[in-house]
């Protein structure tokens, strides 16, 4: 997680840095950060691109690593990806896709559906430090909100 916490701080976005770095058999695969399209200017040379209180100008860190993967030819199928934040939505979906069977995050961030999805498809989640607990607490809220929409009593 020492390498993710470093890689962050290539980070282009000065509201949240976050780094990803993917290894198998204790090698490192390949490493992302937040920041702008290719060529395109960053928060920190333009200002931010806001929609619905979120900087959508920047790539997700996990994208990022994945993509660099991809562009470097290298199969990522059965790694680990360590992130400083836990995966949102859409990064979560991109993960399971790449075929990554675990996540390490060092802190929770703001999205508990992962948890459910997690659990289907057989990747394992790893919360570090305080992050666990607000994880635990995230994946409890999740499940009693799919018991109350199913209709099941609390």
């Amino acid at each position: 997680m020492r390498i993710a916490v470093e890689v962050s701080s290539r980070a282009t976005c000065d509201r949240k840095h976050v780094g990803a770095v993917i290894v198998r058999d204790k090698s490192i695969l390949a490493t992302g950060y937040n920041g702008s399209i290719r060529g395109l200017p960053h928060c920190d040379e333009d200002g931010h691109m806001m929609e619905d209180g979120h900087c959508v100008r920047t790539i997700h860190a996990e994208a990022n690593a994945v993509i660099q993967a991809a562009r470097n030819g290298v199969r990522i199928d059965g790694a680990t990806i360590y992130v400083t934040a836990s995966p949102c939505w859409g990064c979560f979906k991109m993960i399971g896709n790449a075929g990554l069977l675990r996540i390490v995050f060092g802190e929770f961030y703001r999205d508990g559906r992962i948890f459910r999805f997690a659990e289907r498809l057989g990747i394992e989640l790893v919360g570090l430090g305080d992050a666990a607990a607000r994880a635990q607490e995230a994946m409890l809220a999740e499940k009693a909100a799919q018991a109350e929409k199913a209709g099941l009593p609390k």
